[in-house]
């Protein structure tokens, strides 16, 4: 069988609508301030700082444009990055797993949400949806890496985990 490859992305409707309305209202107060020559707001700031709080939104658009959760499941273990936070993939062998199996959780109850979640031992690497490839180690680490293909995870899984 070939290895399992899986790239995600934040895609979600609603995430992107609060960061683009968020950075249109920065770039509107630029337009407002610079363009139109009219100070923004009730107690306008000086232009460079209108300009460096501006650059907040613009790069929380950049970051979310780069940011995708990568994951291969071969013949070595489980191979997992969180770019552009982990610009290395990070391997779980086979032989430090007790359990490894598709689940469906509940991301907000269980983890808080999406992205780089839970500390300690219980940890989980997600970006949307409510599936996941649930890995239990044998020094009782738990990370869960989520799916938006959980039937072909699976059968990744237990074609290379022979545990």
């Amino acid at each position: 069988m070939k290895p399992f490859t899986e790239s995600q992305r934040f895609t979600q409707w609603w995430l992107w609508l609060i960061i683009i309305g968020v950075a249109g209202l920065h770039f509107y107060s630029l337009y407002q301030q610079f363009y139109l020559g009219k100070p923004f707001g009730d107690n306008p700031t000086s232009d460079e700082g209108l300009i460096m709080f501006s650059l907040i939104p613009a790069l929380l658009i950049v970051l979310f444009l780069l940011l995708r959760l990568d994951t291969k499941v071969d013949t070595e273990g489980v191979h997992y990055r969180f770019f552009p936070f982990q610009l290395n993939y990070k391997l779980i062998k086979w032989d430090e797993l007790e359990k490894a199996y598709v689940r469906q959780y509940k991301p907000i109850y269980e983890y808080g949400g999406w992205g780089i979640r839970g500390w300690g031992k219980d940890k989980a690497r997600n970006v949307s949806g409510n599936m996941g490839l649930q890995l239990e180690m044998k020094d009782g680490d738990r990370l869960l890496i989520g799916t938006q293909k959980p039937e072909e995870m699976e059968k990744a899984v237990n074609a290379f985990w022979k545990g």
